[in-house]
């Protein structure tokens, strides 16, 4: 039996060793690549660099003009998650506790408008709006985050929200609270495990999104990161060094984010899994 478990976890080592190297790769690859020149890349992309240089990284930051990129995706991806978490929360707390009719079929159409893939709707959406002159803007770009990830984050809060018991509620509403007190001094409050899952998709959503920010502006100076990183690629030419340097300075915000809330993402996701 002791045998049989050893060879057990170290075929499960091997394994993981193996995946591990095989999702790794990829960002090596990357991160090597954006040290070289063009010709470099062109002739033996596995290969390491012949000198280190930065000289990629300089021309990727002018190019993408990187801080008005960042400040853009910063303020898209945090206004469209937190007004995402805000509306999200209300409506499934509302759709639990009102036990109207009607509240059954709104979340049904809900969980239905999950299934519409946007390609169906990009090209009404950018005819529509168009035509409206409501394009070019960050506003209506976190307008149509928040429509496009309302339903998942309805259904998950909904699920989350029925498990609360409604005794806490009562008791607050006999110590003199208010509907909305109750809800964002008891429920809200409740729900972190929950916010935390959902703030993690959706970030990781937005903040990499390129299909629709690429529908909505038009001006250079709103793009975001994602769409940044298109200057480097023509009709007829790419710069594949300042491209992957791009690419890298792109993860960096992200991978920064999630170091610094490494332990309240990691707390959260497992109280949810507990939940």
């Amino acid at each position: 039996m002791r045998k049989r478990k050893q060879i057990k976890y170290i075929a499960l080592f091997v394994v993981s060793l193996i995946m591990f190297l095989l999702y790794f790769f990829p960002f090596v690859l990357v991160i090597l690549n954006s040290f070289k020149e063009r010709t470099e890349i062109i002739d033996n992309p596995l290969a390491l660099p012949e000198q280190f240089s930065f000289d990629n990284y300089v021309e990727a930051f002018s190019t993408m003009n990187f801080m008005l990129a960042l400040w853009n995706s910063v303020l898209v991806t945090v206004v469209s998650v937190t007004i995402i978490i805000l509306f999200s929360s209300m409506l499934a707390y509302f759709l639990v506790r009102w036990k109207w009719k009607m509240n059954r079929y709104l979340f049904m159409i809900l969980i239905a408008s999950m299934i519409v893939p946007f390609q169906a709707l990009m090209i009404p959406f950018v005819s529509i709006y168009g035509n409206l002159g409501l394009l070019n803007s960050h506003w209506m770009l976190m307008f149509f985050y928040l429509g496009f990830g309302l339903g998942l984050a309805t259904f998950m809060y909904h699920g989350f929200i029925k498990n609360i018991p409604v005794e806490l509620e009562e008791a607050a509403v006999i110590d003199g609270a208010s509907r909305l007190q109750v809800f964002w001094k008891v429920v809200f409050p409740m729900l972190k495990p929950i916010s935390v899952t959902i703030i993690i998709l959706d970030v990781l959503w937005i903040w990499n999104d390129f299909l629709l920010p690429s529908l909505v502006f038009v001006s250079e100076d709103k793009r975001t990161i994602p769409l940044s990183t298109f200057y480097f690629f023509g009709q007829y030419t790419s710069s594949f060094g300042p491209a992957m340097a791009g690419l890298i300075l792109a993860t960096i915000p992200i991978l920064v984010f999630f170091l610094i809330l490494q332990k309240q993402v990691i707390r959260g996701v497992i109280d949810g899994a507990i939940k």
